[in-house]
Order: structure tokens, then C-alpha cells, then sequence
């Protein structure tokens, strides 16, 4: 089971500069030290390998660029509404390039909610989709132009559909992780959600299903944190010190980390995805990350310098490191820019969904997709 890595093979943009990213095998980690780190300090830093880290903060800028792009959009009345995942990249990316990723059971299920668009760049997402999907096109793969922002569909890379109503997806998930224990695959089910939407039933069921004795689900289950339900505080919400706490009391392995730093992020998604690919168990991780630019457009999509850029963050321990020069750095944000507005620009050329198409794909195979026949 080899590592995903976002692929550029089938982008028809030019890629920002990058040396060619390392494939591993999933559940190993090189101890080969660059020279560079070895200089700098930085021990963390040393414990992947220099191609990786480079490939990640890489994938952070798109992912960070896209969003940007996607809120001018938004701001210029190119689109209805935004909802998305500044400040989740560290945690999002690190999530996706330990995705072992294909299509069936044999493979890696994703269970993603509207935060997910890093997780979604390192499986190899293109800019233009997303865009798609932003300014509802009906070139868009995942809802022909009939969904907003953040709401993707992938089949091929076993990512189910997102959906709206929060939380739901942690009972969906279930499903998944039922199929791959009675096949006895090495897949395993990735979940994700906010920490406000685990007030609610589905959550709480979730951890019921997936550690009953005897017969554990081989399930991830994430929760990103950052602090807010839309307006509302996470500490005037929560008895609970963590939500981790949570799974403990269930028996599920579990832990709280820094979803701010990539390097802790990536490298503890590898150790509980190992732990559930060897065991069949669950494990649990709460990820404490920043909400950049407030819940979404309808809280006014501005920036908030109050809180960690993990992007920024990760920037400089690279150029401390001397694994990334400034001018580098540069042309990698000024690249992916680039990128944005020239699919914004051909996505402004390509059709909208005509009424005609509302009942396509409600149905299986098309059968009574005609509401005139009801």
C-alpha cells in the first residue's frame, strides 16, 4: 500500500516549482537527515524526509491560495456562499498524504465535512474543480454545479459525498468500516468533523458502533477543533477538558495534538493508521487547530490575525532549516495564484446547470427521473 501524493500528472496548469515529492510505503518513515536540518535546529523537523516536508508545505500554499481565491469569488458575486478550511491545512494535508488511496473496500474510506479542501489537494485535486464547484459549473465532477462550496464527491478516491447537515457522516462511516472488517482488508474508514457538532447524537453513536467488544470497526475518527460552533465558544459549550476524553471512556485509543504542525500531525496519522490496520481497532485523534477567516461568508470571510497561520508557521521552519530559499517561496504563492485566476477565468466561460437536469443522477440509472411523472 503505497503513500498518496497529489498527482500533477492530468493538471493542465503549470505546477508551482517543487522537487519531485518521495513516495513511501505507507506506516514507515525515513531516517535519512538532510544536512540542512541537521544544521538547524529544528529536530522535528529531521524526522521526515526533506522531499516530504517540502511536499506538504507545498500542498498547504495551494490548498491556502485556493480558499483565498474561492472567498473572492464569493466577495465578487460570482457565487452564493463560502465555507471552507483556512487554517486546517497543517492537519488537513498531513491526514492526506498518509491516504492510502483507490477505489473499494481494499482501500481507504473518506468521511470528510466542508473543511476538508487540504486533505482533498493532497489526494491530487485540482484548482479548477474546486472552482467549479464554487461558481456551480456543470463541468463540476462532484455535483455538476448543484452544491456549494467545499462539498465534494470522488468515488475514485473513496471519498463520500459531504454533506451539509453536520456530523451526519460519522454514523454514514460505520457503513465503510463494517464492510472492510468482514472482507478483511487493510482499508481502513477516515472520518472528520468540527468540535461543535459533536453535540450531536451521530457522533456519540459513532463511538458506540465502532469499539463494541469484540467487534471493533478498523475506523480513524478525527475531530477538528478549533474552538467555535459557528459563534459560540467551545469552552461555554464543553464539560469535557477534551473530546478525546470521550472516546477513552469507549475504549478507543485516543489523543490530542497540535493540528497546527504538520510534522506531529502526519506523523501521529501514521501511527494510529498502522495501530488500525495491524489491530481492526479504532483510534481517535482531536486536532486543535486555527479558524482563519471566521466560519464563513455568512460571519464575513475576513482574516483573523489573532490566531496561528499554520502555513506561515511552517514557512519558516522551512527557510530557518534552509530546506526552502525566500525567492522560492515566492514564486510557489505567486505560481499557484496564477493557477487561481486563470480557472476562475475559464471557469466564467463554462455552462451552469440548466433546469431541465435537477432530477439527473437523484435516481439510479435515471429511472423516474422526470418529476412530471409523478
Amino acid at each position: 500500500m503505497t503513500q498518496s501524493t497529489a498527482s500533477a500528472k492530468n493538471s493542465s496548469a503549470k505546477r508551482a516549482p517543487l522537487k519531485k515529492a518521495v513516495s513511501k510505503t505507507a506506516g514507515k518513515t525515513s531516517k535519512k537527515v538532510a544536512p540542512a536540518a541537521k544544521a538547524s535546529g529544528d529536530r522535528e523537523l529531521k524526522l521526515l524526509p526533506k522531499e516530504l516536508c517540502l511536499k506538504m508545505y507545498n500542498d498547504m500554499v495551494k490548498s491556502r491560495v485556493l480558499e483565498d481565491r474561492l472567498i473572492k469569488i464569493y466577495k465578487a458575486g460570482e457565487s452564493y456562499f463560502w465555507i471552507g478550511a483556512p487554517g486546517e491545512e497543517a492537519w488537513g494535508v498531513a491526514l492526506g498524504h498518509n491516504v492510502n488511496k483507490g477505489q473499494g473496500p481494499d482501500y481507504d474510506y473518506l468521511h470528510l465535512h466542508y473543511r476538508c479542501t487540504p486533505t482533498l489537494v493532497a489526494l491530487g485535486l485540482e484548482m479548477i474543480d474546486s472552482i467549479r464547484l464554487m461558481m456551480n459549473r456543470t463541468t463540476d465532477p462532484s455535483t455538476g454545479g448543484r452544491n456549494f462550496s467545499n462539498h465534494y464527491v470522488f468515488p475514485k478516491w473513496n471519498v463520500a459525498p459531504v454533506t451539509s447537515p453536520i456530523e451526519v457522516q460519522y454514523i454514514i462511516a460505520l457503513g465503510t468500516a463494517h464492510v472492510q472488517k468482514r472482507r478483511k482488508t487493510k482499508g481502513i474508514t477516515i472520518v472528520s468533523g468540527g468540535d461543535a457538532g459533536t453535540a450531536e447524537g451521530d457522533f456519540a453513536s459513532s463511538l458506540i458502533w465502532a469499539s463494541r467488544k469484540g467487534r471493533e470497526l478498523p475506523m480513524l475518527l478525527t475531530v477538528q477543533n478549533n474552538k467555535w460552533g459557528i459563534s459560540t465558544s467551545y469552552d461555554g459549550q464543553h464539560g469535557e477538558t477534551n473530546i478525546a476524553d470521550r472516546a477513552k471512556a469507549f475504549n478507543i485509543r485516543a489523543r490530542v495534538i497540535d493540528g497546527n504542525n504538520p510534522i506531529e500531525s502526519y506523523l501521529t496519522v501514521q501511527e494510529d493508521m498502522n495501530y488500525i490496520r495491524k489491530t481492526g481497532k479504532p483510534a481517535f485523534i482531536e486536532a486543535r487547530l486555527s479558524r482563519l477567516y471566521g466560519h464563513s461568508s455568512a460571519s464575513g470571510a475576513n482574516f483573523v490575525d489573532s490566531e496561528i497561520d499554520p502555513v506561515r508557521q511552517f514557512e519558516k521552519r522551512l527557510l530557518k532549516a534552509g530546506y526552502l530559499k525566500e525567492t522560492d517561496a515566492k514564486e510557489i504563492w505567486a505560481a499557484y495564484e496564477a493557477e487561481g485566476v486563470g480557472a476562475q477565468t475559464q471557469a466564467r466561460l463554462e455552462p451552469v446547470p440548466t433546469p431541465e437536469s435537477i432530477w439527473d443522477h437523484v435516481y439510479f440509472g435515471g429511472e423516474n427521473a422526470d418529476w412530471r411523472k409523478f
